[in-house]
C-alpha cells in the first residue's frame, strides 16, 4: 500500500452550513489557520467571480489566484506563483478539480491548506489525494490532508444534482472497500486499521439510513460528514484502503476501456453494489441497491449505457487497475462466463429488492 502524506491527520475546523463563502474571513482568522488574514484564495473558472465577490470584503489582504485546475501543469504552476509571498494558508474554493490544484500547489511549498466547497462531488475534499490529469492519463497524488474544510450549502444546492448524486455514490462505496479490507486481512494478513475501518463506515451508514432528500439541508450536511470522514480515514491509516476497493477497480477499468461513461461517483456506486452482492450479502445489497435507487444513481450497467458485455469486460480488467489490492473480484478470479451468469442473476435479485 502507497503511503500517503500525514503531516496532519484531522482538520483543526470542520464547518457545513449555509453562507460559508461569505463568512470566510472571521472563519480563516483564526489563530490555528490565520492571525492576519495573508491567505492565498484559489478558485477555478466560472464560479470563481461570484465567489470572490463574495468573500472577498471580509479577506482583506488575500491574494487570488484564478486556475484551470484538474492537471499537474497547472498545481506546479500554482505552486510557483505561491512562491512570491508569504502565505498562512491556501484556500481552495470550488469543486474537485479546483481543490486538487489547491491541495497539491500548497503541499509542495509546505503551505497548509483549507477547502471550502462548493459541491459534494466526492470525498477530495478532505482526503489526503490530488487526482490530476497528466499526458498519461490521471494520477493520485499523496497530499497533506487540509487543516479546515468548510462547505457552503448554498452553492452545492444550486449546483448541479448529479454532483451531489456522484458523492452520494462515493460515500457509500466506502462499505464495500472496507469489506474488501476486512476481506484482505482474513485472507491475506493484510494489516487492518480499526480506527480507519470505523470512520469510514460510519459516514456511509449514517448516509444510507438517512431517509432525505438531495434537496434537504440535513441530507446533505449528512452526505458532506460521510465525505470528510472518508478522507481523515485515507489520513489516519496512511492509505486508501478504506475507500477503495473493487468498486474503484471496476471505475477505473471503465474509465481506461470506456472514456467518458459517467463521473467517478456513479460508477463507484454500481461497482459497489455488484462487488456487495458478490460477496453475497444479501440484506446490505438490498439495502444499497435502495439507496442508490432512491437518489437516482445507476444500479444496472444500461444505467450507465454499457452493455452487459462491457460491463463484464471492465470487470475481468479491473483487477489490473490496482495490481496491489486484494479485494472480492481477485478472491473469486470469475471467468467471462462465469461474470455474465453472476450479471443476469444480479439483475433478477435487484429486482427482488426493487420491484
Amino acid at each position: 500500500m502507497p503511503l500517503l502524506a500525514r503531516t496532519v491527520n484531522t482538520p483543526l475546523l470542520i464547518e457545513v452550513r449555509r453562507g460559508a463563502v461569505a463568512d470566510l474571513g472571521p472563519l480563516l482568522v483564526d489563530k490555528r489557520i490565520s492571525a492576519g488574514g495573508d491567505v492565498a484564495v484559489v478558485v477555478g473558472p466560472g464560479q470563481g467571480e461570484k465567489i470572490v465577490e463574495l468573500c472577498m470584503p471580509s479577506l482583506g489582504s488575500a491574494d487570488v489566484f484564478t486556475v484551470a485546475g484538474g492537471t499537474i501543469d497547472a498545481a506546479n504552476e500554482l505552486g510557483d506563483r505561491l512562491r512570491t509571498r508569504s502565505y498562512d494558508a491556501v484556500v481552495g474554493i470550488g469543486g474537485g478539480k479546483t481543490i486538487d490544484t489547491a491541495k497539491y500547489a500548497a503541499t509542495r511549498y509546505g503551505i497548509p491548506m483549507v477547502t471550502v466547497a462548493t459541491s459534494l462531488a466526492n470525498d477530495g475534499i478532505a482526503s489526503p489525494t490530488a487526482s490530476l490529469d497528466h499526458e498519461g492519463g490521471k494520477g493520485s497524488y499523496g497530499v497533506h490532508i487540509p487543516i479546515a474544510v468548510i462547505v457552503d450549502l448554498d452553492f452545492v444546492e444550486n449546483g448541479p444534482d448529479r454532483q451531489t448524486q456522484a458523492g452520494i455514490g462515493d460515500a457509500v462505496s466506502n462499505l464495500n472497500s472496507c469489506a474488501d479490507w476486512e476481506l484482505a486481512h482474513e485472507v491475506r494478513g493484510e494489516p487492518i486499521d480499526g480506527l480507519a475501518v470505523t470512520l469510514a463506515r460510519t459516514g456511509a451508514e449514517a448516509l444510507i439510513n438517512h431517509p432525505g432528500k438531495i434537496t434537504d439541508d440535513g441530507f446533505l450536511t449528512t452526505l458532506a460528514e460521510a465525505l470528510i470522514l472518508g478522507g481523515i480515514a485515507s489520513s489516519v491509516c496512511g492509505s486508501t484502503r478504506p475507500v477503495s476497493g473493487g468498486d474503484h477497480e471496476i471505475s477505473h477499468a471503465i474509465d481506461h476501456l470506456f472514456p467518458g461513461t459517467a463521473s467517478h461517483g456513479e460508477q463507484v456506486g454500481l461497482g459497489a453494489l455488484f462487488c456487495t452482492f458478490l460477496r453475497g450479502e444479501t440484506e446490505r445489497f438490498g439495502q444499497l441497491a435502495r439507496c442508490l435507487h432512491r437518489h437516482g444513481l445507476a444500479t444496472t450497467p444500461a444505467d450507465l449505457r454499457l452493455t452487459d458485455d462491457q460491463f463484464v469486460e471492465a470487470v475481468r480488467y479491473a483487477p489490473n487497475t490496482r495490481p496491489d489490492r486484494y479485494t472480492i473480484l481477485e478472491h473469486l478470479e470469475l471467468s467471462a462466463d462465469d461474470l455474465r451468469t453472476r450479471l443476469g442473476d444480479y439483475v433478477d435479485a435487484l429486482r427482488d429488492h426493487l420491484g
